[in-house]
């Protein structure tokens, strides 16, 4: 009697979920790795950093979301490397044997080698960034209520974003609109103008991926919302209390987000496989490694190209080459091949924030509030469960009638 093939996925993002959900009815066994055991939404995690949303109503347990699945299961370890040889997935619990392997293990921010950066800013790649953020928000409008210095109490205030892409911006506005609409109600005695959130941004436009009209109207939206924009501004160096501009002035700052950088997970190193840029796995057509070819890599981690160019790092990417790679693998194991990738686009949003968001979608543009309604939709649609939707939907609702976010809260946790 055969042994079933197994598939071992290590990541548990939207690439190595949609993975496992499409290989349902493959004869393989699936094996989903991940440090963590949730899968995370991470489209809205800057509403859990902005006080809107709590963590659980953007991330769901992995073993809830494979519970259909009858022939998926799931380990929770950090991934260490590949065994390539013996066909083993390394980890810190041991090695894990495969028959296909799929690398989905994401993104991270980089720093670009400066360490100032790394030890003084606050990324927002997963639940616990999105956290810290919002723990020193609220902590530093606390600390502002016992200074009598102007001058600290203006730091204590500014918020600065680093990166003036889709996440950024978004951050940029969520907080603007948080100290504005809710805070200021908080504390009676504030000085909103005392207050500054500040988005730096190298080139000179945000959102570069996108047209120049909706670059523009995002820049109008960050404004009216009170954001100060500074363009062709590059990050410097970044201090415990101050933040440089390159041939520029020093900015107090109590916080510093750092949104401008991302590269591929340190896997890719790992491997010791050939890496194209932003440490991405050099991938073939078909999005095997090669001279391996049952390994595949989808998702941030996977250097895949359109023409000469690299696939963006999104979320669509990551998802259609998951079901590409589960259609590959269902293929082989059926004595069949893999066939090339070819990747369909679906657009691209950012939201700024009320009743404002620039929307690019097969050639049809759309700002402001239709915009904003196209990006609540696809996102309420898009979030991984039903009951998920319906308390982000309401929460929502909540905050847009009544000017209120629900957990401005202080939480540190303790192992």
């Amino acid at each position: 009697m055969n042994q079933v093939p197994r598939v071992v996925i290590a990541g548990a993002g939207f690439g190595g979920l949609t993975c496992a959900r499409a290989l349902k009815r493959a004869p393989v066994e699936v094996l989903l790795v991940d440090r963590n055991n949730y899968h995370l939404f991470t489209p809205l995690l800057y509403q859990v950093a902005s006080a809107l949303l709590d963590p659980g109503e953007i991330a769901r347990p992995v073993r809830q979301l494979i519970r259909p699945l009858r022939n998926a299961d799931f380990l929770q370890a950090s991934i260490n490397g590949v065994d390539f040889a013996a066909r083993r997935l390394l980890t810190d619990h041991g090695p894990i044997p495969y028959d296909y392997l799929v690398l989905a293990t994401g993104a991270q921010s980089d720093y670009f080698g400066n360490r100032s950066i790394a030890e003084h800013t606050l990324g927002l790649k997963d639940l616990d960034e999105g956290l810290a953020i919002r723990n020193r928000v609220l902590s530093q409008f606390e600390a502002s209520r016992w200074t009598t210095d102007a001058a600290e109490r203006r730091r204590l205030l500014t918020f600065v974003v680093a990166g003036g892409g889709p996440t950024g911006v978004e951050m940029a506005g969520a907080i603007s609109e948080l100290i504005r609409l809710v805070l200021r109600k908080d504390y009676r005695d504030l000085d909103t103008n005392e207050v500054r959130v500040v988005l730096i941004e190298a080139a000179p436009h945000v959102l570069v991926q996108f047209v120049p009209s909706l670059r523009q109207a995002a820049l109008r939206s960050l404004e009216r919302k009170g954001v100060e924009v500074m363009l062709n501004a590059k990050v410097e160096t970044v201090g415990a209390g101050s933040l440089k501009v390159a041939g520029g002035d020093e900015i107090p700052a109590g916080m510093v987000i750092w949104t401008a950088g991302v590269k591929a997970s340190d896997i890719g190193g790992a491997t010791g496989l050939q890496l194209a840029r932003q440490a991405r796995i050099t991938v073939d057509p078909t999005l095997q490694v090669p001279g391996h070819p049952v390994v595949f890599v989808i998702g941030d981690l996977a250097g895949a190209k359109d023409g000469e160019a690299l696939l963006p790092m999104l979320i669509p990417v990551a998802m259609q080459a998951g079901k590409h790679a589960a259609a590959c693998i269902a293929e082989m194991v059926g004595r069949g091949g893999a066939r090339a990738f070819q990747y369909k686009d679906p657009g691209i949003m950012a939201t700024i924030g009320r009743n404002s968001a620039v929307a690019q979608i097969r050639g049809f543009h759309f700002s402001g509030f239709v915009g904003w309604v196209i990006w609540l939709t696809v996102h309420l649609i898009n979030i991984v469960s039903f009951r998920s939707r319906l308390v982000v939907l309401i929460n929502w609702a909540w905050e847009y009638l009544f000017y209120d976010r629900p957990v401005r809260i202080i939480v540190r946790a303790r192992d």
